[in-house]
């Protein structure tokens, strides 16, 4: 079966975003230009797997890989110098979802947020009460430091803990490391927090699957933000935020800053819009716009699909410069090949 590898390079302004019609299933979109994650879950695919277990297995090589740094153990530590994972797996058939949040000392999240799914009638677990269910499922307990993460760490230690998350605090969060405390009167103009991505670039990886049946699936996982707050959990495990999928439909997934795109369930939205008959462009486009009506300067990316294989996505950082890529596995009938069918591989990236 031959395969090529393609790059798709795009400038997209205020608004704008990749699309491609209508193309033969099955279809593998993921957020950024991790490559061996999405070729993982075409060849899950292609040998007879589901969307769910293509989602689960592209997902996870990245954790393996840590891709980029902000997937998968030894990246991100939070303020206290810990790697905490989150990751959510969403079946569009049945609508079960599962999904981990905080998980601490587990390295392979999308496995466990698979478990969730199977295993239990809840939707997400966290903290360390994740990590237990993942010890009772078999999944092994080790420390998810690297003396990477140990580095970033103690070189935020050494710049006064800057940047961080809190605000409205004493000592002032924008000088001083803590312990922070509430004054007692709440100064509204010393807030240290601004929108995140404005302090570190992120790259959750966020992947859609669509079977040859039409089936679909959706997924996430990543490490969150650097120097988060102790216990703070992204938008990567919620239904709705992080992935949405549903067979009627579509599927989509996000990418960016967490706390700013929970709050309006993007994945979700883009979902909705094109089962009342929008585009994927459009779709993306819609979502995009209304965060940025509240948040003008959100850095973040979404990726849509439908279920006739129809794919876009949509972003604006609010930065000069700034990069979103995607990777998709796709059919392309090759006519000058006597083979037939094959599938190629493309990349797309934002400037």
């Amino acid at each position: 079966m031959a395969r090529r590898w393609l790059l798709l390079c795009a400038q997209l302004l205020l608004g704008a975003a990749l699309a491609r019609c209508a193309r033969p299933l099955p279809l593998v979109l993921n957020t950024w230009p991790f490559r061996n994650a999405t070729e993982a879950a075409w060849r899950t695919l292609v040998s007879g797997g589901s969307a769910l277990d293509a989602v689960e297995r592209g997902c996870a090589v990245c954790e393996r890989e840590q891709c980029d740094g902000t997937v998968g153990f030894g990246g991100s530590p939070d303020e206290f110098g810990e790697t905490t994972l989150d990751a959510m797996i969403m079946d569009g058939t049945t609508m079960n979802v599962g999904a981990v949040g905080d998980l601490r000392r587990i390295k392979n999240a999308i496995g466990v947020a698979r478990k969730v799914l199977e295993h239990t009638t809840h939707t997400l677990l966290a903290g360390e009460s994740a990590t237990k269910f993942a010890e009772s499922m078999g999944f092994v307990n080790e420390d998810l430091s690297t003396d990477t993460s140990r580095a970033l760490h103690a070189d935020w230690l050494a710049r006064n803990c800057q940047p961080n998350y809190w605000r409205n605090v004493i000592p002032d969060a924008s000088k001083y490391c803590g312990p922070y405390k509430p004054p007692s009167i709440l100064k509204q103009d010393g807030s240290a927090y601004g929108e995140t991505g404005a302090h570190y670039g992120h790259d959750t990886i966020g992947m859609v699957a669509i079977h040859k049946t039409g089936h679909t699936a959706a997924g996430t996982s990543t490490n969150g933000i650097k120097f988060k707050i102790h216990g703070r959990i992204g938008d990567s495990p919620i239904p709705g935020a992080g992935a949405y999928a549903d067979d009627t439909a579509g599927a989509a997934a996000a990418t960016g800053d967490g706390d700013i795109l929970m709050r309006f369930l993007p994945s979700y939205q883009a979902v909705e819009y094109m089962r009342g008959g929008e585009s994927p462009t459009t779709a993306c486009q819609k979502v995009i716009s209304r965060i940025q009506k509240y948040f003008p300067k959100f850095f973040g990316a979404v990726i849509c699909a439908n279920v006739t294989g129809s794919y876009a996505r949509g972003g604006e950082s609010g930065l000069r410069l700034s990069h979103f890529c995607i990777s998709i596995w796709i059919w392309r009938r090759e006519k000058q090949r006597p083979e037939g069918d094959s599938p190629s591989l493309r990349s797309g990236r934002l400037f």
